[in-house]
């Protein structure tokens, strides 16, 4: 046995709790730090050959282990770019050097030029909008960009597509067959088997332009043909509603006689109410420079009174009055008017062992040849957790379970130096003998 020996062992065991120390008061520090992960000491031996009745003390080293795929607790605020992650994922960021990392802490506001950035100072990434619906890359960060929510001045976007549902009375009379006496002739004297809808859209410039939609009954098959044929045919007819008559008791006659209008065509049915052909429309507004393809698809054909909504894209001329972030990670502009303009996706990414990723300082991390490589997706999909505007993941640390650590640690670390006191005073009986 070594006295030397024995004393080493104390120190090993002294440094060992000095460590779990350092984890222990990491952690209470920062209790209160926005996505903390607790760190953790491990201990495990270390043992040295012995021989016959001498044992050779060996001592024992730490490693640290972290908490990182636990899940904090959410507490919700008054800002809506506070971010939090229920479930798995990290949010993407990038710091001063521009290098992506990854990092639970969803406490961002918005910096002197619109980005999103957290306490630390890291920016949040995001896909953006303006090429259209963004595609994720699932094996890197291309295409990340900061998201950047200053949205000054009015935007106005032009009406392109919409889409038109609804049910055609089944009972409606079948009007005239003579073409002059249709709608799309413009000098039609409707009745109430023909059905009128009106639909906003926007031009260019965001000012609002109404179209008037009339439904006409054109043929009933009869007797009931077998499924999937043919049982009767609606004409459709689209008019500006601002070239309609304004003197008499009809919107007959528009301005512009038969060439007013600015789309016509024809839906089928069969003996079930649903639709065969002609579920698209192209409005061509000349007047107005707009082509607006409409979807017509969702209307039936059922012993039901009319009934129809439209929801076209496009906007008015409006100021931006605020910026939301659904759970799918979506950032809107929320308009004065009430509309909403998508501008980016936020995604968020994951590794395979998330307690194995590299800590960086700013409470964000790296992955490393441990941790796995990292996989890129959108919230609510493989796997991946929700964005919870309005909110924030506080840190999983349990304070009552570090004050026990404390203590253990401070008893642990006074009984190894009793250890190391112990040999020095046998060493002092040995120098001693000598005199």
């Amino acid at each position: 046995m070594s006295i030397f020996g024995s004393m080493k062992t104390a120190v090993s065991g002294m440094n060992a709790q000095a460590n779990r120390l350092s984890t222990v008061s990491d952690n209470i520090a920062n209790v209160n730090t926005t996505g903390y992960k607790a760190v953790s000491t491990s201990f495990s031996s270390l043992v040295l050959p012995s021989s016959g009745g001498n044992y050779n003390s060996g001592g024992v080293q730490t490693s640290v282990r972290q908490a990182v795929s636990d899940q904090g607790d959410i507490s919700y605020t008054t800002s809506t770019t506070d971010l939090a992650i229920s479930g798995d994922g990290f949010f993407i960021v990038q710091g001063p050097d521009g290098t992506p990392v990854l990092t639970r802490a969803g406490d961002f506001q918005k910096d002197d030029e619109g980005n999103l950035v957290n306490a630390a100072g890291f920016q949040l990434m995001g896909y953006s909008y303006n090429s259209g619906a963004p595609a994720v890359v699932v094996n890197g960060f291309d295409g990340l960009v900061p998201v950047n929510v200053n949205q000054e001045g009015l935007t106005a976007v032009a009406s392109t597509s919409g889409v038109f549902k609804g049910n055609l009375d089944s009972g409606a009379n079948v009007a005239p067959v003579a073409p002059a006496t249709l709608p799309s002739a413009n000098a039609a004297t409707t009745t109430a088997d023909t059905k009128k809808f009106s639909m906003v859209a926007y031009d260019h410039l965001g000012n609002k332009v109404m179209y008037d939609f009339y439904f006409t009954k054109t043929s009933v098959v009869t007797p009931v043909p077998a499924a999937g044929a043919t049982a009767s045919t609606w004409e459709v007819a689209v008019f500006r509603n601002a070239d309609a008559a304004t003197g008499g008791t009809t919107s007959f006659p528009y301005t512009g006689g038969a060439g007013a209008v600015v789309a016509s065509g024809n839906l089928t049915f069969d003996r079930d109410g649903k639709m065969l052909t002609g579920g698209a429309l192209t409005i061509a507004d000349t007047s107005n420079a707009l082509s607006i393809d409409m979807d017509l698809s969702g209307f039936t054909q059922l012993g039901a009174a009319f009934a129809g909504t439209g929801t076209p894209n496009g906007q008015a001329a409006s100021p931006v009055k605020d910026v939301t972030i659904d759970g799918d990670g979506i950032v809107y502009a929320k308009y004065e008017d009430g509309s909403t303009k998508p501008l980016y996706r936020v995604p968020l990414a994951n590794v395979a062992s998330p307690d194995k990723l590299t800590l960086m300082s700013g409470n964000v991390y790296s992955a490393n040849g441990q941790s796995g490589v990292t996989v890129t997706g959108f919230p609510q999909t493989n796997g991946l957790g929700t964005i919870k505007s309005g909110a924030l993941e506080g840190s999983n640390v349990d304070l009552a379970g570090e004050l026990t650590e404390m203590i253990e640690a401070q008893r642990s670390y006074t009984a190894n130096s009793k250890v190391f006191q112990t040999g020095s005073d046998i060493m002092d009986v040995l120098v001693n003998l000598k005199r």
